[in-house]
């Protein structure tokens, strides 16, 4: 498995993917799990991918290698829609025996509820509470449909006891944190906290929490990190991945 995440300046974000794919290889010991990174850090996919090929039992072309290119990422947007393919579609040319297999990205998933909801407790907020308003809150994207993934999840809480739910945006979409939190204010929630809608620290969730408690939010969770609902994903994501492939052979 080689897990791609977004990356970032910021050293939280690597040691927190690192906590992640421990978890992930408890989980699965008999499987290879190898880190990479979008921007900001080494090493790149395609670099890990290439390591794969010269220490695979296969030709130097990668004839016997195999590998599933997995997303840390928690909703479809430009990363996985056009960064991830582009990256294998490099790999590929220069390896047309090396088997890649794409798995699908972490979130939309009923797994990132739950870990969400176990944040929000860690950070003393019982999840569906009929006095608590809810801001679900991520980076955000141009990608109108991913923006819609998150948007559609604040929807779905609204129906699980809250008071009220939204969603809000850090950055390329709005709302953002503060205003949704104003507005929920406004609109007479007793109480207001954030669900942080992203799976590591950095630049991003600290401007949230600071935006958001001078808002008026009661409480900001941190980010899902290596909740063991995430790790199951991950895993989860992997053996999809395995089965549409041999599916797909099978056919």
């Amino acid at each position: 498995m080689v897990a791609v995440a977004h990356g970032s300046r910021d050293p939280r974000a690597a040691a927190t993917v690192a906590e992640l794919l421990r978890a992930v290889r408890i989980r699965r010991p008999d499987v290879p799990v190898l880190p990479s990174f979008l921007d900001h850090g080494p090493p790149a996919p395609d670099r890990v991918l290439e390591g794969l090929v010269r220490d695979g039992a296969g030709a130097a072309d990668g004839d016997g290698t195999e590998a599933v290119v997995l997303p840390l990422l928690l909703t479809a947007a430009y990363h996985s829609k056009t960064d991830i393919p582009g990256v294998l579609a490099r790999v590929r040319s220069r390896h047309p025996r090396l088997r890649l297999h794409t798995a699908g990205t972490l979130g939309p998933h009923p797994l990132l509820t739950a870990a969400l909801e176990r944040r929000l407790a860690e950070a003393g907020v019982r999840p569906g509470s009929p006095d608590t308003a809810v801001v679900v809150v991520s980076a955000g994207s141009s990608d109108a449909s991913a923006n819609a993934t998150v948007a559609a999840l604040a929807d779905r809480w609204r129906a699980r006891g809250w008071w009220d739910a939204a969603a809000a945006y850090a950055s390329a979409a709005g709302p953002k944190p503060g205003e949704a939190v104003a507005a929920l204010h406004e609109a007479g929630a007793p109480r207001v906290v954030v669900a942080s809608y992203f799976l590591a620290p950095g630049y991003f969730t600290d401007k949230v929490e600071d935006a958001a408690l001078s808002a008026g939010a009661d409480a900001v969770s941190p980010p899902l990190g290596a909740a063991p609902e995430v790790a199951e994903l991950v895993v989860r994501r992997y053996d999809e991945a395995l089965l549409a492939a041999r599916e797909a052979t099978a056919v």
